[in-house]
C-alpha cells in the first residue's frame, strides 16, 4: 500500500495480518476489475499498490509469459508478498513520485489511488506510463460520505482527540464519475466507469471496527497509544455499532461502494 496521508506527512505503517483479515471481501472486487481486463496478452503488467502480492500472483498466473512488476510503500506488504509470490519482482516506493524503467501494458491498481493526492495529475501521469493500446484498470472504495468514514473524521475533529489527529487528512481524494470522465475521456480511446455496492456480512465482536483498523482507520490509530487508542476504538466501535447495528443472526451488514474506471490509450 502507498503512503496514506499527504506526501509531506510521515509514511503510516501497514499491519498485513490486519488487511487480509478480511481478504475474501477484499479479494471480490479486485477480481472483478480483473474479468474486466480488455487485454489479451500484455507483456509488461505493473500492479500498482501490490499490497500483500495476492492479485500479483494472480496477474502472473493468467499472463505467465508476462513480465509482472509489483510497486507498495509498505515494507511489510511487500514482506507478505514475496512469500505469496517467491519469484515475483517487487519495489518498495513512494507512489506519489515513483515512475517505471520501461512503458506498460497493464496498470493494474486495485484499492491504492484513494490514498493519493491530486487525482487531476495523477492519473494523466499514470497514463504517460503506457504503450500506445495499454490499459489503466483501476478500483477505488467511494466510502467518504458513509458512516464508516464520516465516524472517523468526526472522531478525529471532536475535542477528544484533536490535538493528537487534528492534522490526518481527511483524504477526500477520490473524483465523482462524471469527473474521471471528463478528465480522461480526452485522453483515451475507450473509457468504461462504473460502481458496485457490496453487501458484507461480517462476523464477530466490533466487526466494522476491525475490518477499518485494516484500511482507512490505520492514520488514526497509528498516532495513538495507551489509553487514548483503546477509548478512541471504543468510541469508533460504539458509533459503527449504532450506523451498523448486528441482525438477529448475529452478523453486521455492511454495504460498501467501490468506483471501477477501464481506461485504453489509442493504438
Amino acid at each position: 500500500m502507498p503512503n496514506l496521508q499527504d506526501p509531506q506527512q510521515p509514511q503510516v505503517p501497514w499491519d498485513s495480518a490486519q488487511y487480509l483479515r478480511f481478504g475474501g471481501e477484499r479479494l471480490r472486487p479486485a477480481l472483478d476489475l480483473m474479468l474486466h481486463l480488455p487485454l489479451p496478452a500484455p507483456a509488461h503488467i505493473l500492479d500498482f499498490g501490490c499490497g500483500a502480492g495476492n492479485l500479483t500472483a494472480l496477474l502472473q498466473q493468467r499472463w505467465p509469459e508476462a513480465e509482472v512488476l509489483g510497486v507498495d510503500g509498505s515494507e511489510d506488504m511487500l514482506a507478505k508478498a514475496r512469500t505469496t509470490v517467491p519469484h515475483g519482482r517487487f519495489i518498495q516506493a513512494d507512489l506519489n513520485h515513483w515512475m517505471p524503467e520501461h512503458k506498460l501494458d497493464l496498470i493494474y491498481t486495485n484499492a491504492t489511488l484513494q490514498w493519493l493526492p491530486d487525482h487531476a495529475q495523477l492519473f494523466p501521469r499514470l497514463l504517460s506510463f503506457l504503450n500506445p493500446g495499454g490499459c489503466l484498470a483501476v478500483q477505488m472504495p467511494v466510502m467518504h460520505d458513509a458512516p464508516l468514514r464520516l465516524a472517523q473524521v468526526e472522531l478525529a475533529r471532536s475535542p477528544a482527540y484533536a490535538e493528537v489527529l487534528g492534522d490526518v487528512s481527511e483524504r477526500r481524494n477520490v473524483l465523482d464519475m462524471g469527473g474521471y470522465h471528463d478528465l480522461l475521456r480526452p485522453r483515451v480511446a475507450s473509457l468504461d466507469i462504473w460502481q458496485t455496492t457490496y453487501l458484507h456480512v461480517l462476523k464477530g465482536e466490533d466487526p466494522v471496527l476491525e475490518w477499518a483498523s485494516g484500511s482507512s482507520l490505520r492514520p488514526y490509530l497509528e498516532k495513538m497509544k495507551g489509553e487514548q487508542l483503546q477509548a478512541f476504538r471504543a468510541d469508533y466501535a460504539h458509533r459503527m455499532h449504532l450506523a451498523y447495528p448486528p441482525r438477529s443472526d448475529g452478523s453486521t451488514l455492511l454495504p460498501f461502494q467501490r468506483m471501477f474506471i477501464m481506461a485504453t490509450l489509442p493504438g
